[in-house]
């Protein structure tokens, strides 16, 4: 997948849910996690959207647990049609070493992600995360949780810097004092978005419907390369 402009991702654990994602998005990521049968509806996928496939593990928020099961799975995922890009975490990234050999060897882009629930780092954090994360994937991806406005601006300024250094991420701040990040961060050189088809699903806190995010994107910058 080309991350190289930015990639608006539908959220979903329904792959059924592709057709109305069509219209908004530019690819689909497909959390195996929150889906029993995740490996057979992929094998069935015929849909016309890339599929980004993660399989997120409790202590990173999702539902998967910490085991080899968990690894197996997103090994074999890389290797089906349709499957174009995998997320896995930063801090799991020697467990992983499979899925990311597996994934070169199937010319799948590999999105390193990390994950705070809690707070903001400091600058200093935040740049060190994400130049760890993009030394072992091909998109280095940071979401943390604003608590203010600042919060925020320390993330956006980050991702401005990675991104002029030649970085390719992906950056988002959650919760309500970062809601407006998923719509802006893009001007500063975010590459992915995620948002879900229906908001009664959202996969994480903060994120606007598929339609309205896809609108406000356009409205800002109709053309967001950097």
């Amino acid at each position: 997948m080309d991350f190289q402009q930015f990639v608006l991702a539908a959220s979903t654990a329904t792959l059924g849910e592709e057709p109305a994602a069509r219209e908004n998005a530019d690819a689909l990521e497909f959390r195996l996690d929150l889906t029993a049968g995740g490996l057979e509806s992929l094998r069935s996928y015929d849909g016309s959207l890339p599929l980004i496939v993660t399989n997120r593990v409790e202590w990173e928020g999702g539902q998967a647990p910490d085991d080899p099961d968990r690894i197996e799975q997103l090994q074999a995922a890389v290797e089906l049609p349709g499957v174009e890009a995998v997320d896995v975490e930063l801090e799991a990234i020697d467990a992983c070493r499979p899925v990311v050999e597996t994934a070169r060897e199937e010319d799948v882009s590999v999105i390193v992600s990390s994950h705070d629930f809690e707070g903001t780092p400091a600058r200093s954090e935040l740049e060190s995360t994400l130049e760890r994360a993009c030394e072992h994937g091909d998109v280095g991806k940071l979401a943390v949780t604003a608590q203010s406005p600042d919060d925020v601006l320390d993330l956006l300024s980050v991702t401005r810097s990675c991104t002029v250094d030649g970085s390719t991420v992906a950056t988002m701040a959650m919760g309500e004092a970062g809601r407006h990040s998923r719509a802006v961060a893009p001007l500063y050189g975010s590459r992915i978005g995620y948002a879900p088809v229906d908001p009664a699903r959202a996969t994480a806190p903060g994120q606007y419907a598929l339609e309205e995010l896809r609108s406000l994107i356009t409205q800002l910058q109709p053309n967001t390369t950097v």
